[in-house]
């Protein structure tokens, strides 16, 4: 199992905060966010990550070196030259030939301790998997998603409020024939005029058509996303009682 990372956004809503570094470096606690997810799965006994880099990469590659010398695990880089006029469907697509095994897939912006890393991974096997979690009432900004019992049938931010069942959090687990799907999906997607501008949970949505997507509920454990100042502030809350 290795872990794809997707580091290459800059974080435009965190500014001026990531004018000179991107969102994956900025600090939590005294640890970078990139660190604070490597910590996290090395902790469950994974060695190897691939990290999309893009704003700032070569901050990103010096970073990423003096970890994986820290912690003795294996990072490797794939940088997306498009990152300022593509979306992040471009970024997995251009990490494609690292996805010819079980894999991970983790938004490069999610705050998260081992525990909850190992209650996906302990989740039944299945050729995909979506960490999922429940809220009462879900905004705009969520990745929000249907289901049929355990099964996702649509993800997107535009589902109609009144239809979804929970919100992806941002970490996704591809087996054998999921991640050989996912692999197509995301080639047929970027052979479109349109693929620049998908997001890649558009091709998690054509993957579930084509092979079974499973959730996992992560519900209870502690996380958080980054996206704006407030969510900053409460992530550096978060993990001080770590």
């Amino acid at each position: 199992m290795k872990v794809v990372i997707l580091g290459a956004g800059q974080g435009k809503r965190l500014l001026p905060l990531t004018q000179d570094i991107p969102k994956a470096l900025l600090d939590i606690g005294g640890r970078q966010l990139v660190a604070r997810q490597i910590d996290a799965f090395a902790a469950c006994g994974i060695k190897e990550f691939v990290v999309i880099t893009g704003y700032g990469a070569p901050l990103m590659d010096a970073a990423l070196e003096a970890l994986a010398q820290e912690l003795s695990v294996e990072i490797r880089t794939v940088f997306n030259p498009f990152y300022t006029v593509a979306d992040n469907l471009a970024s997995c697509w251009m990490a494609r030939h690292e996805m010819g095994s079980d894999f991970v897939q983790v938004n490069g912006d999610n705050v998260f301790k081992a525990d909850m890393v190992e209650r996906i991974l302990a989740a039944p096997p299945a050729p995909v998997t979506v960490a999922i979690n429940h809220k009462d009432q879900y905004d705009n900004d969520d990745m929000k998603v249907m289901l049929d019992g355990e099964r996702l049938t649509e993800i997107g931010k535009t589902l109609p409020l009144e239809a979804v069942d929970a919100e992806a959090i941002g970490i996704y687990v591809f087996r054998g024939e999921g991640a050989e799907v996912y692999r197509g999906v995301l080639d047929q997607a970027m052979h479109e005029p349109s693929g620049l501008k998908q997001w890649f949970p558009s091709a998690v949505g054509t993957t579930a058509k084509l092979t079974d997507v499973k959730v996992c509920a992560i519900d209870g454990h502690e996380w958080c996303e980054v996206d704006f100042p407030v969510d900053l502030q409460a992530a550096r809350q978060m993990v001080a009682s770590w």
